[in-house]
């Protein structure tokens, strides 16, 4: 592989905001892997945020990449999965994507294909762009990109309205898209630096704590707090955990919640009771989804104490990110924490997003 920009590079990031900067670029903030693309001839590699390569785990993609790209090219975006109808991304689904056996990678290809969402340029040909303003390498990468493309690599939106991105904003969530992102017309490409900016969406929700797992570096210290809502069937449900804290505040909470430990017996998530009453198991309902095998064991504690966090939005019936700790709500009474209290998000069809649909599963 020779280009004039070379991998690995790592991605410009943003930084959030709590308002679109005036007079800049605005397009979709996509939920996926953000990768840059880099194509010389046959010769394809799917770069990360993280300057790994993930050529191996997508391998439909280096075909379309081969069908849809230009011979010599780099193109920062996001790769994204849809879920099974085509019409939202599915980032569970996409992280199930990134596995070790070559003979599933080729399986999952096949019934989940993913797509490329681009939305800069970096190079083209023998030229480096990445010295140019956005405003040109945008209009380079849309006189080789259709707008609406049937195939596997699509153009990101892009809109200078931010009124019309604020609309983006409350609608594209009901397609499993993540916020916004601004950009300055006039800006080089700047590798690794926070030089965008994000609006993602913020929601509280009072959560019922009934565990903790410890931290990593010490025993008597909590790592983080474990969230539960009660369902309509009144099952506490787990929905995802709070874990940015001090050392200090970390070695307190392990104290504060000494009182309320108790065992496993009679606990809401007593996994190895509903393994043999064959209900579920720990991987299909509250275990981890991000590192299979993980250990996912934990002090239980009485469902008694009820805390205010702060998260984006629901995959499923579960917060999709870590939620930040608010405060304590003393004032609240456990049974009160359903997920009536949620904002229902609704949905927005996946193609009226990029003009033409992503690839559903199965096609």
């Amino acid at each position: 592989m020779d280009l004039p920009v070379m991998p690995p590079v790592s991605p410009m990031l943003a930084k959030p905001a709590a308002a679109l900067p005036p007079g800049w670029l605005y397009d979709p903030k996509w939920d996926g892997f953000r990768s840059i693309v880099f194509r010389d001839g046959h010769e394809v590699e799917l770069g990360s945020r993280n300057e790994k390569l993930m050529t191996r785990y997508f391998p439909e993609l280096v075909e379309a990449v081969r069908r849809e790209l230009p011979l010599r090219c780099v193109v920062d975006g996001e790769i994204v999965l849809a879920d099974p109808n085509g019409d939202r991304l599915d980032f569970e689904a996409l992280g199930q994507r990134i596995h070790p056996a070559d003979s599933r990678v080729r399986m999952l290809a096949e019934s989940t294909p993913a797509a490329f969402v681009a939305f800069d340029l970096l190079a083209l040909g023998d030229e480096d762009l990445t010295g140019l303003p956005f405003r040109q390498r945008r209009e380079r990468l849309e006189s080789v990109l259709p707008a609406h493309s049937a195939g596997s690599v699509h153009l990101s939106p892009l809109t200078d309205d931010a009124e019309l991105a604020m609309r983006w904003f409350a609608d594209f969530e009901g397609a499993g898209l993540d916020g916004v992102i601004g950009k300055d017309p006039e800006a080089v490409y700047q590798p690794g630096k926070r030089v965008l900016t994000k609006l993602k969406h913020t929601r509280t929700a009072d959560c019922v704590v009934a565990g903790y797992r410890t931290h990593k570096s010490s025993d008597e210290a909590v790592g983080s707090l474990l969230l539960g809502l009660y369902a309509e069937d009144g099952r506490l449900a787990h929905v995802g955990v709070s874990s940015a804290f001090t050392m200090a505040r970390r070695r307190e909470l392990f104290t504060e919640l000494a009182p309320l430990v108790t065992g496993f017996e009679g606990h809401p998530w007593d996994w190895a009771a509903q393994l043999v009453e064959g209900d579920r198991t720990p991987r299909k309902s509250e275990g981890s989804r991000w590192a299979a095998g993980k250990d996912l064991s934990f002090t239980p504690l009485r469902p008694e104490r009820v805390v205010e966090v702060r998260y984006d939005y629901l995959e499923g019936d579960r917060f999709r990110h870590t939620a930040q700790f608010v405060r304590w709500r003393q004032d609240r009474e456990p049974a009160s924490c359903t997920y009536d209290q949620l904002e229902l998000v609704q949905d927005f069809p996946l193609a009226d997003v990029l003009g033409a649909p992503v690839t559903p599963r199965g096609h």
